[in-house]
Formats: structure tokens, C-alpha cells, sequence
């Protein structure tokens, strides 16, 4: 165990990226509090923008095992508060409280959390015994809702458009469906929607 440490935690550059994602997140908390909507689906974006990444960039430095574990923790942490909460109080605020959408947006965190304390266990046990990338997921990632919450929100903004979004998402993050994880030009096609998505919003500033 480490004893020596004068501050818990680490902080070398690959863990940089995560932090900033959680910071757009609990931002994003903020605008939502003061019913300022759009500013909380552009935080949620910059916060997927940053967990599509931070990967890659961790890849990039030799982890020892500590750093390796905290750097999964703290991703799924993060994620919970930008992909978990952000999301299901937006829902609960601009759908006016109702009781279905407020009911819907306790079991979205509540299957976002399941999923990412499950990926957790199975991703420390699948490094123990590979040393290569992940490259499946089993169910749908909770970060996907950074790429669809600001469509439904550009393309509809009717009445329960985002509860179904919530309902949807939720069964599918525990869904045992295997979906192939994008390579570097899926994350850039990916990237590139986003950035679509972010222009929409700033033109209707």
C-alpha cells in the first residue's frame, strides 16, 4: 500500500481529460438548476467529448496497478454525475416534474449506476487476465445519452420526447446486447455529429 503519499490521489495528464469532463458535468447541474437548458446539453456534450478521449490518452503512459484502478474509478464516477444525474435531473426539470417523468428519471440513475459499478467489476477482473484494449461493450454505455438527449432536445422538445429518451436508454444500459467499441474513426464520426449538434445550438442562441 502506498503510505507516503502527502495527497491522495493522482495527477498526471491522463487523468486530466476526466476531471475536466466532471467539472462540464456538475456545470451542467448549474444551468439546469437555473432552467437554463441549453447550457446544460452543451455541458453534457463537452463531458462525452472528454470521456470519448480520455482512454486514448491514458493509453499513452505506462499505469502501474494503483493508477490503473483509480483511473477506472474515477471514469465511472464522473460518468455517474455527467451521463447518470445530468441527464435524469434535466428530464425531471424540463418535463415539469411530473410523476411519470420524475419516476422514469430515478430508474435511469438507478440502471446507470448498476451498469457502471458492473462494468467496473468485470473491466479490473478482464485486465488481471488481458493486457489488450477492450473491444466490446455488453450493453449499451451509459456516455451514448451525451449523443442523443441534445438531438431529441434540437430535433423535438415535445412533452415526454425526453422521459421516452430516459425510458429507452435505461433498458438498453442493461441490456445483455454486445456492441462493438469505435476504433479512432468511429470516435471521429462521432466527434463530428457532436460538433453538428453544438453548431444547431449555438445558432439558436
Amino acid at each position: 500500500m502506498e503510505q507516503n503519499k502527502k495527497i491522495l490521489g493522482y495527477y498526471n495528464y491522463t487523468v486530466v481529460l476526466t476531471y475536466i469532463g466532471m467539472i462540464m458535468g456538475f456545470m451542467g447541474l448549474l444551468f439546469v438548476m437555473s432552467h437554463k437548458f441549453q447550457g446544460a446539453v452543451i455541458c453534457l456534450m463537452i463531458a462525452g467529448l472528454c470521456d470519448m478521449f480520455d482512454g486514448a490518452v491514458a493509453a499513452t503512459r505506462k499505469r502501474n496497478e494503483h493508477e490503473k484502478k483509480f483511473g477506472i474509478q474515477i471514469d465511472s464516477l464522473s460518468d455517474l454525475i455527467c451521463f447518470g444525474i445530468l441527464p435524469s435531473i434535466f428530464v425531471a426539470q424540463i418535463e415539469n416534474s411530473n410523476y411519470i417523468s420524475f419516476a422514469i428519471a430515478i430508474c435511469y440513475v438507478l440502471c446507470a449506476l448498476i451498469r457502471l459499478a458492473y462494468f467496473n467489476v468485470h473491466e479490473e477482473e478482464r485486465q488481471k487476465l488481458e493486457s489488450t484494449v477492450r473491444k466490446y461493450y455488453q450493453g449499451l454505455p451509459v456516455t451514448t445519452i451525451a449523443l442523443f438527449l441534445p438531438a431529441v432536445y434540437i430535433l423535438f422538445k415535445r412533452r415526454y420526447a425526453f422521459t421516452c429518451l430516459l425510458f429507452i436508454m435505461a433498458i438498453l444500459f442493461l441490456s445483455p446486447i454486445k456492441i462493438k467499441k469505435p476504433e479512432m474513426l468511429g470516435k471521429v464520426m462521432m466527434a463530428a455529429l457532436g460538433v453538428l449538434e453544438f453548431i444547431v445550438l449555438i445558432v439558436r442562441i
